[in-house]
């Protein structure tokens, strides 16, 4: 079984794009069947390509204002988590810097200091309930 490939002129391809934009076609699908034009996004591209995307379809969301408040209120716990962790990266490299000055002070290596002075964020709960 052969296939049959269909190649469309310059010219053609601008025809149609035209006359979706002077309205004689109210969608790209009517434009398409009007024509024979198998494949269903080629008039889609060929829109992109030579005319204006003003001529493709508009997606429109429609929402209530309990999802539009609850739009807002993620955005604003997202900007408030993302200051977060800038503050929480801008406390771990002062630590770290603390750490290697106050350990060239005390002339020993940081990661030494580290093994000798491990201490587990488990540790640290436990001091904290007074175990």
């Amino acid at each position: 079984m052969e296939k049959t490939v269909i190649r469309y002129s310059e010219a053609f391809k601008h025809q149609v794009v035209d006359e979706i934009g002077r309205s004689k076609f109210s969608t790209m699908e009517r434009a398409r069947k009007a024509y024979g034009i198998k494949g269903s996004e080629t008039v889609r591209n060929w829109i992109l390509k030579y005319g204006d995307d003003k001529l493709l379809p508009r997606k429109v969301r429609i929402e209530t204002l309990k999802e539009q408040n609850e739009l807002k209120a993620a955005r604003k716990r997202i900007r408030e988590l993302e200051a977060a962790v800038a503050d929480a990266h801008i406390d771990y490299c002062l630590e770290r810097s603390y750490l290697r000055i106050a350990c060239e002070r005390m002339e020993t290596d940081p990661d030494t200091f580290k093994k000798k002075h491990a201490m587990t964020l488990s540790d640290i709960r436990k001091k904290r309930r007074g175990m």
